[in-house]
């Protein structure tokens, strides 16, 4: 499985190690990735997914199950 995030859909970057000579070397910056299981009371079941922090928060905001919807219709999430 990649690192990308399910519900905001954050996948790796890359940029540049800049040292004190100013030499540029190529890097990635991971996103901040959990594996969390959630308990979906709509479905009766749990799901285990991988999100990051953000996406955590937005699943406290506005539950489970509207985050998971959300990341549908965009295209993050498939059921």
């Amino acid at each position: 499985m990649s690192r990308i995030c399910e519900i905001t859909g954050k996948k790796v970057m890359s940029g540049n190690n800049v040292s004190h000579s100013n030499i540029k070397t190529k890097r990635k910056f991971y996103p901040n990735l959990q594996t969390k299981k959630f308990y979906i009371p709509e479905e009766d079941c749990w799901i285990t997914m991988k999100v990051s922090a953000k996406g955590m928060r937005i699943i406290n905001k506005k539950g489970v199950y509207a985050a998971i919807m959300d990341a549908v219709k965009e295209g993050n999430f498939q059921l």
